[in-house]
C-alpha cells in the first residue's frame, strides 16, 4: 500500500475513502479534519487509532510525538505518543479531536511546510 506523498493528499484519501489506501474511522477522521490545527498534520490511521504526524513520508526524526485518538468509542480516548499518558476521554469524535488540539505542544508545527 503506497502512502500519500503529502498532507493534503492524505486527508483527501481518508475523507474520500479512496480504495487501496489507509482507512480510518470515518467519524473520527471527519471530526479531526474539522480542526484547522489538525489539518496541518499528516493523518495516520493505524491499529484502531488516528495519529497526527509532523511530516509526510519518508519519515525522519521525531515525526510521531503528538497526541492521538483511539477510535472505536465512545468513549474516544486521547493518549500521548506511545500510550505514555491518557490525556482524556470524550463522548464524541469531535470532543476527542478537541482534546488533541488542547494538548498540542506550543511548538507543534509540521516539518515539511
Amino acid at each position: 500500500m503506497l502512502e500519500a506523498p503529502d498532507i493534503p493528499t492524505a486527508w483527501r484519501q481518508l475523507l474520500e475513502r479512496t480504495p487501496g489506501t489507509r482507512q480510518g474511522d470515518p467519524l473520527v477522521v471527519e471530526a479531526a479534519h474539522a480542526q484547522p490545527r489538525l489539518r496541518g498534520f499528516y493523518p495516520w490511521p493505524s491499529h484502531g487509532t488516528l495519529k497526527f504526524l509532523r511530516s509526510a513520508p519518508p519519515w525522519h526524526g521525531d515525526h510521531d510525538d503528538l497526541p492521538f485518538i483511539v477510535c472505536g468509542g465512545p468513549p474516544y480516548k486521547v493518549y500521548t505518543s506511545g500510550y505514555t499518558s491518557l490525556l482524556g476521554e470524550a463522548a464524541t469524535p469531535e470532543g476527542a479531536a478537541a482534546v488533541v488540539v488542547a494538548h498540542l505542544p506550543a511548538d507543534s508545527a509540521i516539518l515539511d511546510g
